[in-house]
Order: structure tokens, then sequence, then C-alpha cells
């Protein structure tokens, strides 16, 4: 039996040849109802479009990557790609993910080797900046570049972000308000390599407490861990280890918060009876362990970041190039008024 080939899928659809590229290629220019016909006749003749033919004639791989500081496992990196993908995909679109792009060593790779292969149509960038000489090698690929919650957007053609120090002022400021007076920040070591958006939050709180400390006589500081798979025990021994125990706790992120209450209710502290935490995300397991934490929406930036990209695929100008969103103080369990002892 011969196979079928674009007439056939035409003739079977009852549509032209060039409808049955678009509806494959470029599904939003194609209805709905014409796309279900394509995808049935193509279905009941046993026939697929080649994808790389399509790209030869229009010029694109109908490729994009994602480069992520950290692996796919992450919460963040995962709800990004949900995101990402929830507009890519149906617009027919595949992603090419690039995991912990954390190295001087990683980073140096990819960026020199992408304008020589040349085989993707945009860069995502997740969570942290680029230097000049990988917008320079990114530049040569004639790609977009579009950034997803990185610190500045800088080299970017297009970019949305949450305002992460913004978000760590106005959770400290919150604990403030409740009469905590001697609050701690803990967090991990910046990567000398990296310039990534989680580091603003520390500068958040170090400004929240500057802007406070001379009115509400605060005692406040901030306790730094080394990154790596041992940060949250490493973040326990340093809280543990103080001289006098704070009465609030503000964490840079939720995965550092949750644990640490479970692992501080063994060495007799309790929230909110005894401290107030807050996290920052409202990741998984937030709500479940009712933690007060900043909500950031990382599956929706992917989203936005996607159609940012569609449009600059296609030439299309962008209303808004750049957006930065703020964070909300999801009020729940773990921080309540101070009441000294």
């Amino acid at each position: 039996m011969a196979q079928s080939d674009i007439h056939d899928v035409a003739k079977a659809a009852g549509v032209s040849i060039s409808t049955v590229s678009r509806a494959f290629t470029r599904p939003e220019l194609v209805s709905d109802k014409t796309r279900r016909k394509v995808l049935q006749a193509a279905d009941q003749l046993d026939y697929n479009i080649s994808r790389s033919a399509g790209a030869l004639k229009m010029g694109q791989t109908y490729r994009v990557a994602l480069l992520m500081n950290e692996g796919i496992t992450s919460w963040f990196n995962a709800a990004t790609l949900a995101g990402i993908e929830s507009v890519m995909h149906p617009a027919g679109y595949d992603i090419s993910l690039f995991q912990h792009i954390d190295t001087a060593e990683t980073r140096r790779a990819f960026f020199t080797e992408l304008p020589i292969r040349r085989n993707v149509d945009a860069v995502f960038v997740a969570s942290f900046a680029i230097d000049p000489y990988e917008v320079e090698q990114l530049g040569r690929a004639n790609v977009p570049i579009i950034g997803i919650n990185t610190p500045s957007f800088e080299g970017f053609d297009a970019s949305i972000s949450i305002d992460d120090e913004e978000g760590m002022f106005r959770a400290t400021q919150h604990l403030i308000s409740l009469g905590h007076r001697h609050i701690v920040y803990v967090c991990s070591a910046s990567e000398t390599s990296m310039n990534a958006s989680i580091d603003a939050r520390g500068r958040g709180f170090v400004r929240a407490c500057k802007a406070s400390a001379p009115q509400r006589d605060l005692d406040w500081q901030v306790l730094t861990v080394q990154r790596g798979p041992g940060f949250i025990d490493a973040a326990l021994a340093a809280l543990i280890a103080l001289d006098r125990f704070p009465d609030a706790i503000c964490c840079q992120m939720d995965m550092l918060a949750i644990p640490l209450i479970m692992r501080l209710q063994r060495y007799g502290h309790y929230t909110p009876k005894d401290y107030s935490i807050i996290g920052f995300d409202d990741s998984t397991y937030a709500n479940d362990v009712n933690l007060t934490t900043i909500r950031q929406d990382p599956e929706a930036m992917g989203q936005a970041a996607a159609r940012k990209a569609l449009d600059l695929i296609a030439g299309r100008p962008l209303d808004l190039a750049h957006e930065t969103v703020t964070g909300q103080l999801i009020l729940r369990g773990t921080d309540a008024v101070h009441q000294p002892r």
C-alpha cells in the first residue's frame, strides 16, 4: 500500500494543501473545526507531515530552548515549563531543556555553540541574568531572547519577572508590623557565576530592616549557608546555634521554610506560638502546612513569556516587552502578633 501524502490528506479533509500544512505547523492560523478535520484525516491515512521540510521552507525549526539554572524537578522550573508548553505546543513548537546552566563552564559551552547550531527559534532564560558575552553570542544566533524572572532585562528582547526585592521587603515589613523585633533572614549563599533573581530577596529584607530599625529598636541579621543538598540542615544548625532564638524568621523560599517548621519542633520551637515564619513562592505544600508566604505564579509567567516569543518569532511588535509583577502576601497561620516574654 502506497504511503499517503499531503495531497491525500487535503482531499480527505476537503481543504487545500496549504491548509493542511498550516494545521500542523501554524495551528493558530487555522480554525479549531478545520484543524480537527485535518487531524482526523491524517490519522485515518496514517500521515505525518515532515517538520524538517517545513522548517527549511519557512526558515524555522519549530523548536525553542529553555535554560534553567537548576533542574526541571524544582517547583519553579516545572511550573514555568508547564506554562511555556501550554502556549508553544498548540502552536506547533517543541521545547528543548537545558538544565543546570549554573557554572561558568556549562554557560560558556551553551552560549558558544548555539550560534553555530542555530537549531532553535527562540531562547527562554529562567531566573538568571546573561552577561555581555552571552548576549553577543545569542545575538549571532539571531533569535529572540525572553527572560523569565530574571534580575534585569538587559540583553533580553522581552521579559516577565516578579519583583523579588519588593516581595521580601513587604514580607519583612509585615513581620515588623506584628511587633517582632528579633528577625532573622535565612538564605543560601549566592553563586559567584550566576546573577540569580532569588538573591534580590535578601536586599529586600535588609532594606526593610534598615528603614525600620531606628524607630523600632530592631535586632536583625542575615544567616547565610552554602548552597547544595545540605543547605536545610545547615540553616537549622545555624538557627539553633544562635545565642537567642529569633521571634521571627524570613525564609528565602518556601522549600526552606516548610522543612524548618517541622524540624524546629524537635527543639521545642513551635510556630506561631514561639515565633513567626514567612516564606516566598506559595509553592507546593505551602497551603498544606498553612504557611504565610509571598505568592508568585511561574506558570502564568511562562505563558506570558511564550506569547511574547510567538509574537517576536512572527515579527509582530510587542505592546509591553518587559513586565514586572508584584508578589502577593498570602496570610495563613505561621505568623502572629508578637507577645514579649
